[in-house]
């Protein structure tokens, strides 16, 4: 079996297994990057001494880059080469626990109050409105917006899951606003030349109105830690950032100043 026929192998088992595309595409790129390291060893020859020197060589960008290749090796050895690897010779190298970055409210606020383009208005503040990914955002359709319940409904999210998140009056003003202006087709906001506008352009707008050293997924922390330092229950935050785990959530008790405010230290 040579790369191309075992490549598309294991893309279709990962596919079979409903991998989320973005998850498929990152799995099948880490193991190219594999098969081509070890180019002159037949696919099926490879053993786990061939995954060792891989992972021990290759420069990889960051720790998470890292445990992604890790991952998608892991499921090539195990369901397509049904080969077990020994665990204490690949441990996972640790994560990086770094704080989230956040935007102050007040300046975010103002800085949308600003904005006269209707379509790049309505997604920043859809995103800081509940904290929406920008593949939320993207992902939205114009059915998705329930306005007599006054939710949101997210579907096929990170990790397949569904969910539904509050839809305020003011948030509603503005979409109905932005609708009959650009009349958007299936999905909440159309691109330029596809039905779905883009992370990249998301991005692009959050530098373009609210800082250059700001990216789109702040807007999501920002209003996360606002929730948590006006009293909403970390819970319900956890329930509408569509965290598996409350300890996800726990890290905005981390970064929230004014939480900090009400300790009382010795000196």
């Amino acid at each position: 079996m040579n790369k191309n026929s075992i490549s598309e192998k294991f893309k279709k088992f990962l596919e079979l297994k409903n991998y989320a595309k973005n998850t498929t595409d990152v799995y099948c790129f880490a193991l190219n990057k594999f098969l081509d390291y070890n180019k002159s060893v037949s696919p099926t020859n490879l053993n786990q001494k061939h995954l060792y020197n891989f992972i021990r060589s290759f420069k990889f960008s960051s720790i998470s880059q890292q445990n992604q290749y890790y991952s998608a090796l892991k499921i090539f050895y195990k369901n397509i080469l049904k080969s077990k690897l020994n665990k204490t010779k690949l441990e996972r190298p640790r994560r990086e626990k770094k704080l989230p970055q956040i935007i102050d409210k007040e300046y975010i606020l103002e800085c949308v109050d600003k904005i006269d383009n209707l379509k790049h208005k309505s997604i920043i503040s859809l995103g800081f409105s509940v904290g929406l990914r920008v593949s939320e955002v993207i992902n939205l359709k114009i059915s998705d917006i329930d306005s007599k319940r006054m939710i949101i409904h997210i579907k096929n999210s990170k990790g397949k899951k569904d969910r539904i998140v509050p839809l305020s009056e003011k948030l509603l003003f503005l979409l109905r606003y932005y609708y009959k202006e650009y009349k958007p087709k299936e999905y909440l906001f159309n691109g330029q030349s596809s039905t779905k506008y883009s992370p990249n352009s998301c991005n692009k707008i959050v530098k373009k109105y609210i800082g250059e050293n700001y990216h789109f997924h702040q807007l999501r922390h920002s209003c996360f830690t606002y929730l948590l330092e006006n009293g909403t229950d970390l819970r319900i935050i956890q329930s509408l950032a569509g965290h598996n785990s409350s300890k996800t959530t726990e890290i905005y008790t981390h970064v929230s100043t004014d939480l900090l405010k009400t300790i009382r230290v010795p000196i």
